[in-house]
């Protein structure tokens, strides 16, 4: 394994970029957390980035970088607590995730939970936190106010999407090994089924009031939809981008619109996500966007689409009603997730 850079070399280097930025016009602000203004609203726009162990912020608006910072070791996925006044940071190396004020910028908790952290869900009373130990093969639950962890559940090989379901009775598993969705009872805590879905399962998204629950197959070009009633899948939605091998369509992030009536889905190496219509579930568009397209994030007014883009080191702006890329955001080396305050 190669060695890692030390932390001092990770601060000039975040410290370098920030500086560049700003003489270039395109930061407002410096590095580190700066407070947010009393009264202003908030359009921050956040997002990881795995190798520079770090979180920038974006005015919405004005789509300028604002600061940047150094969180933790290899920082992915990214999410609001219910009442939207933290942010919880998965930091994969750091075998923590954190808990940061969204108003101030400023870390106030590290829960330790276990090796390797990748995704995590939050149950809807945000007391919770469900998050997915990949080298363990573990689920496990933690209560967010002592830091504790309540149980643990074994589940497949590589676990990666977490999802709380509707009513709070189950959290869905994804297995990347074992190609399975693991269907995990809260009360019981205990796994209830297995959901053979495609190859390499990843994220989790429900839809149509928590009644479909679909499932990203990154080696499979795939959705699966499964019924949240039965467990049974129920179709399987593929996708072929004009011009892109099979093995190139390689989905991961997925976003569903406010309404319920659509949902995107980052396509990863095929660099464009695909806007499905959630009733037919028929593809409707593909959009071009950066590369690697992979962790997506909507506006609540549903007008934006945020595409964190791996391989290019930016995040792609679209806007949803033309279905076309409007801006793209420099957001530091392989960015993961994007979490909008708004």
């Amino acid at each position: 394994m190669n060695k890692m850079p030390s932390p001092r070399w990770f601060a000039g280097a975040l410290l370098l970029v920030t500086t560049l930025l700003v003489a270039a016009g395109l930061a407002e602000g410096a590095q580190g957390g700066a407070a947010r203004p009393a009264g202003q609203a908030g359009n921050q726009v956040f997002v990881s980035s795995e190798k520079d162990d770090a979180l920038a912020v974006f005015d919405a608006r004005s789509r300028q970088l604002v600061a940047v910072w150094r969180q933790c070791k290899r920082p992915r996925h990214l999410q609001l607590s219910p009442d939207r006044t933290r942010l919880y940071v998965a930091c994969s190396d750091d075998n923590r995730v954190d808990v940061v004020d969204v108003a101030s910028r400023k870390t106030v908790a590290s829960l330790p939970v276990g090796d390797d952290p990748e995704l995590f869900d939050l149950s809807q009373d945000g007391r919770t936190l469900y998050v997915s130990n990949e080298e363990d093969g573990l689920l496990s639950a933690y209560d967010t106010a002592s830091g504790k962890r309540v149980f643990a559940v074994r589940v497949g090989e590589e676990p990666e999407g977490v999802k709380v379901s509707a009513d709070g009775r189950h959290v869905y598993v994804t297995s990347e090994v074992a190609n399975l969705v693991h269907v995990i009872d809260v009360a019981s805590r205990k796994v209830i089924r297995n959901i053979q879905v495609g190859n390499r399962p990843r994220r989790l998204l429900l839809v149509r009031d928590g009644k479909e629950l679909w499932v990203s197959n990154e080696l499979s070009a795939s959705v699966s939809v499964i019924r949240t009633d039965t467990f049974e899948v129920a179709q399987t939605i593929a996708f072929a981008p004009r011009g892109f091998r099979a093995e190139d369509v390689t989905p991961v992030g997925m976003a569903a619109s406010g309404d319920g009536t659509r949902a995107y889905i980052g396509l990863g190496r095929a660099n464009h996500v695909a806007v499905v219509e959630v009733a037919s579930r028929r593809v409707q568009d593909y959009v071009l966007v950066g590369r690697r397209a992979w962790g997506l994030a909507l506006s609540r007014d549903n007008a934006r689409l945020y595409v964190a883009n791996g391989l290019s080191d930016d995040v792609s702006v679209v806007a949803t009603a033309s279905r076309k890329a409007v801006a793209t955001l420099k957001a530091g080396r392989v960015p993961h997730s994007v979490a909008i305050d708004d």
